[in-house]
């Protein structure tokens, strides 16, 4: 069969997979032609070399349909110009044949050319889940410059010359990028306005979300959305029949380019701490609202200090501390209000008011003074923080 014809036919297979190269089908209709002509199948070394070529094919980019479509199309339309159905008339059966032999070299090259290009496929995504794993860590840990992680960031759809902010979810079950849940929230989020200038992914087994923040109506649309694919809360230890058992999201405030990405992470991961350490339950946290622990904490030997002063005389109470700390937590809890302390504490009325009295005895402080009751409250803040009366470490603090 002489060039042009081959020529002519692989163009048109090209034509018709939409305008895949004619290189990938390299020596595909010579051998093609050659089998029939034998009656043997193709060899091991062609099988071999279709493989390679639908590798080249999943690294250049090319779709598998398109790959397929155009070994295919050539197939069929080299099929008329075969020389065993050209003289279809003088030998019937010998069309039989050339058609058995024929479907079988193609279906081997499909089956060499799918398998070549699914191989390929997975290294290509093996290669770009680790790259995107290391551009995660370097956005959230701040560990390369901000010029190369600008660059870097357009490749997965984020502008951080835009305001930004991170969302990050805590759960009982420990979050990874293989959970299905990932995908669910990024189509969630996505499809708020249909762009795709959001990164959905996980973090020390949690997740993260870092999303365009132009605006508060912004923020609490993906907050919004984010909580919705969460599902239910279970109670704390009540993980069984739910998705992720208890859960806690936590805001950061926005910040420009990839530092302040990082600066809105670290916000939203120290605000689930301080929630932890405070007892604050609710389902979505704002590293704004905890503002005010933030400062007390910043002088820590401050906060000591004033922790050790005001409430360390409590230890000398019948039952140690802790009861009459508690109390006085839930007292300024509930407005100041005695009835409301009783109930929360499960206590009576004379208990609760008892227990404030034994606090105001052994600090000092009188409830009822404004001044003081700053102070007390103060320092009961303090103490949630740092643990008091035993600190995170389980020892003891003054």
């Amino acid at each position: 069969m002489s060039a042009e014809v081959l020529a002519e036919v692989a163009a048109g297979g090209a034509a018709d997979a939409g305008g895949v190269a004619v290189e990938l089908l390299a020596d595909f209709l010579p051998a093609l032609v050659d089998a029939v002509t034998s009656g043997k199948p193709l060899s091991r070394r062609q099988m071999t070399a279709y493989q390679a070529i639908g590798g080249h094919a999943a690294r250049q980019g090319v779709a598998l349909r398109a790959l397929l479509d155009l070994y295919l199309s050539a197939g069929w339309r080299l099929w008329r110009r075969l020389p065993a159905v050209v003289d279809a008339a003088r030998d019937p059966d010998a069309v039989v044949v050339a058609g058995e032999v024929m479907l079988h070299a193609v279906d081997d090259a499909v089956a060499a050319l799918t398998e070549g290009y699914q191989l390929a496929r997975r290294t290509l995504v093996r290669v770009e889940e680790s790259a995107r794993r290391e551009f995660i860590d370097d956005l959230l840990t701040g560990g390369t410059d901000v010029a190369g992680l600008l660059e870097r960031a357009t490749g997965y759809g984020l502008d951080l010359t835009g305001p930004h902010a991170v969302a990050l979810v805590a759960a009982e079950r420990v979050l990874s990028d293989g959970l299905s849940l990932i995908g669910i929230v990024e189509r969630a989020v996505l499809g708020r306005k249909g762009d795709a200038d959001t990164l959905v992914a996980t973090k020390d087994g949690q997740l993260v979300v870092v999303f365009p923040a132009p605006d508060d109506a912004a923020v609490e649309q993906v907050v919004t959305a984010v909580c919705a694919r969460l599902g239910p809360r279970a109670p704390r230890g009540g993980a069984r029949g739910s998705r992720l058992g208890a859960w806690q999201l936590s805001v950061g405030r926005s910040g420009i380019g990839p530092h302040g990405v990082l600066t809105s992470y670290q916000e939203a991961r120290e605000a689930l701490t301080l929630t932890a350490r405070l007892g604050i339950t609710e389902a979505v946290v704002r590293a704004r609202e905890l503002l005010v622990y933030r400062v007390l904490l910043r002088d820590r030997e401050a906060i000591t200090d004033l922790v050790v002063s005001v409430l360390s005389p409590l230890r000398a109470a019948r039952g140690g501390a802790s009861p009459l700390l508690d109390t006085v937590i839930a007292y300024f809890g509930t407005g100041s209000n005695t009835a409301a302390t009783a109930r929360s504490l499960q206590l009576s009325v004379r208990a609760v008011s008892y227990r404030l009295e034994r606090v105001q005895s052994l600090t000092g402080l009188n409830l009822s003074r404004p001044a003081d009751q700053f102070a007390l409250n103060v320092a009961v803040l303090g103490a949630k923080l740092l643990g008091w009366p035993e600190d995170e470490m389980g020892t003891s603090l003054p």
